[in-house]
């Protein structure tokens, strides 16, 4: 039972990096196909649905109840979103205009609108799920206790704080490594403060969403 649960924490973010593997290992073959050398555009999809097979086939292992302290969630989210841009906005950084377009297919509305479609589900549903149970609900407390369920969802010590936040911050190496690094500390402190991680769940999806929308007004496809 305890590799089951170790395998449902853990499998859906696997599997999600794997597929960013696969984006690299395609796009290094440099082929002039369109789809071969923008392959974001079917494996982003792919990996949605392939995650959320696993997420709904390790449903139970979760336990995800309704949010807890959903004003306090909903602040932390909109500051990480001021955090996240906040380099483009106030500090002069350039666009980052190059990324996931789903522009490329306007002049076909159904592709395009579905190419949106799964992009947003993959950034507001895939992504907060498979990365909150990952690093909040697995890995924080994992690194407190090996038989992590033991551990009560919340628990804090500086070890697993430190070292979520900044293996989080490295996932997302880039130009986001530092925004990453605080919105790593920040979902921390709604683990801590709430106890739920569903509320981790919801700062995440409502972070990305927001997101989404700047992404798409402004067109700066780097921020995907």
């Amino acid at each position: 039972m305890k590799n089951r649960s170790l395998t449902a924490y853990c499998a859906p973010f696997i599997v999600f990096m794997l597929f960013l593997g696969l984006v690299d290992l395609v796009t290094g073959l440099k082929r002039p196909e369109f789809f071969l050398s923008n392959p974001k555009y079917w494996v982003f999809p792919l990996q949605t649905l392939v995650c959320g097979g696993l997420l709904i086939a390790y449903w139970r292992h979760y336990k995800l109840q309704l949010p807890k302290k959903v004003t306090f969630t909903l602040a932390i989210a909109i500051l990480v979103l001021g955090i996240w841009i906040l380099p483009q906005e106030l500090l002069g950084f350039p666009r980052r205009d190059d990324g996931f377009n789903p522009t490329v297919f306007s002049s076909e509305p159904l592709l395009y609108w579905a190419t949106v479609g799964l992009r947003f589900l993959r950034l507001v549903v895939a992504v907060p799920l498979l990365e909150e149970i990952f690093w909040r609900g697995f890995l924080l407390r994992y690194l407190i206790r090996e038989d992590f369920e033991a551990v009560p969802f919340g628990s804090f010590s500086w070890t697993s704080f430190g070292g979520v936040t900044l293996m989080f911050g490295l996932a997302h190496w880039g130009p986001d490594f530092v925004p990453a690094l605080a919105c790593g500390a920040l979902f921390n402190w709604i683990a801590i403060r709430t106890r739920s991680l569903s509320a981790c769940v919801l700062a995440h999806a409502v972070t990305n969403l927001l997101l989404g929308f700047y992404i798409m007004t402004t067109r700066q496809w780097g921020f995907w």
